[in-house]
């Protein structure tokens, strides 16, 4: 486990992979009174490490969302513990881990007080829609979970994640004063100012090019416009980046630049999209 502030251990669970970079990041806050955010994946020696770190002190665990490399976990730490549950259920959506359950619904602006710490919770849907934050502001840490990840793009999965709620999430962000990032995958982000914005640039870069690729090719579906938007990643990563793309065109039809042209029944037809003055 490393000690990242005087308030702050991390404990990376060993499920690294391409989608999770190094591993899943688990964060212990205090050293009397103790806060667990995202347990993370059941894997038995990660939580017989968290257990051991934490004693008969651990008060709260935490999760950002509920997305399987992050949450699973917490029933059983909670049973070995009596620590609270606490955080956002949503409907399951094909992603969602159903074995979460909470003690407490986290709210947006909920505060968690210790003598040591203040945790403030701020909701960012985007990535998903019970994606919540939390600040630490003795230190300025911000635990971003999945909302911000160290070394590549957030992938935004409809209908649950939303592009406009993304981008505005992380403009609201810019208001707060954070001074680190700890993301829920990789290592501290320094200057999240520069972070915040470059994140919204990129993704407005992106939808540029969605609209110039609908310029260029005229109707188009998903799977046309994929390798047009996206031809500078990764091909392993086409897939989850066919998700935002969909948000992409979601947020673009939502504001009328573009709209959805189905020739067929929608259960028989694929939808495609052109230029909302086409």
């Amino acid at each position: 486990m490393k000690q990242l502030s005087p308030l702050v251990r991390c404990l990376t669970a060993p499920n690294g992979n391409l989608m999770t970079g190094p591993g899943t990041n688990s964060y212990l806050l205090g050293s009397e009174k103790l806060a667990l955010i995202d347990p993370g994946p059941v894997i038995d020696s990660h939580i017989e490490q968290l257990l051991s770190a934490c004693g008969d002190r651990l008060c709260w665990i935490l999760v950002t969302h509920t997305h399987p490399y992050h949450s699973p976990a917490a029933r059983r730490i909670a049973d070995c513990t009596g620590a609270r549950l606490i955080g956002c259920v949503m409907p399951d959506d094909g992603h969602q881990d159903r074995t979460f359950q909470v003690e407490e619904s986290l709210y947006h602006g909920q505060l968690l007080e210790t003598p040591e710490f203040t945790l403030e919770a701020i909701h960012t849907p985007g990535h998903v829609a019970n994606q919540f934050c939390y600040l630490l502001r003795e230190e300025g840490v911000l635990f971003s979970g999945d909302h911000i990840m160290q070394g590549s793009s957030v992938v935004i999965i409809p209908p649950s994640g939303d592009m406009s709620d993304y981008i505005c999430s992380t403009e609201t962000l810019m208001n707060y004063p954070i001074q680190v990032i700890a993301p829920g995958h990789g290592e501290l982000l320094d200057e999240p100012q520069a972070v915040l914005q470059q994140i919204v640039a990129h993704r407005l870069a992106r939808e540029h090019k969605v609209l110039q690729s609908l310029t260029d090719l005229g109707e188009s579906g998903l799977d046309r416009l994929l390798p047009e938007v996206y031809s500078d990643i990764n091909p392993d990563l086409l897939a989850m980046a066919r998700l935002s793309l969909w948000a992409h065109l979601l947020k673009l039809e939502k504001e009328g630049r573009i709209r959805k042209c189905i020739d067929l029944h929608w259960a028989f037809g694929e939808e495609h999209w052109t230029l909302a003055d086409s």
